[in-house]
């Protein structure tokens, strides 16, 4: 496994940033996972030297930022993430493919009742079902990337 750079972190987390503020509407937006969750989820397992909770606050501070939600729901959600991910770290490496995604899975699910509980106390209406659905199509594109074999650097495992 190649050593990581900096500026490969950075720019997944760029990229990831600019897909989830790209114009979603309607159906798509009902659908988008969250992109930034997943690329740090992605990081925090392969180098969590370099990713850690503090990369996770300022991610959530900044989707925070873009999207003029309350300010700090983010941040507190991926840093719980972020700590869950790097606590388990070690056995996640462990894991097959299958039992990754179903991690990946509980993962986006803790975020997204993170936020929820954080938006029901600020008064919003009870979501239906689908609010939980980014988190399924989140581990569903966490799986086409894992049996893609994509490298972070381009290139495909032979």
């Amino acid at each position: 496994m190649r050593p990581v750079s900096g500026s490969q972190i950075f720019a997944s987390l760029t990229g990831a940033l600019l897909l989830y503020l790209l114009p979603w509407a309607g159906f798509g937006l009902m659908l988008r996972p969250d992109f930034v969750l997943l690329v740090l989820i992605y990081w925090l397992m392969r180098a969590p030297h370099m990713c850690n909770i503090g990369t996770a606050w300022l991610m959530g501070l900044l989707v925070d930022l873009a999207n003029g939600d309350l300010f700090g729901q983010h941040a507190l959600a991926y840093v719980l993430v972020a700590f869950l991910a790097v606590h388990y770290q070690k056995r996640t490496t462990l894991f097959n493919q299958w039992q990754q995604g179903g991690y990946v899975f509980l993962l986006l699910l803790i975020s997204q009742i993170v936020l929820l509980m954080l938006e029901l106390f600020g008064g919003a209406d009870v979501p239906g079902w689908d609010y939980f659905l980014p988190s399924v199509v989140g581990v569903l594109s966490w799986q086409l990337v894992v049996y893609s074999k994509i490298k972070v650097t381009g290139e495909q495992e032979a």
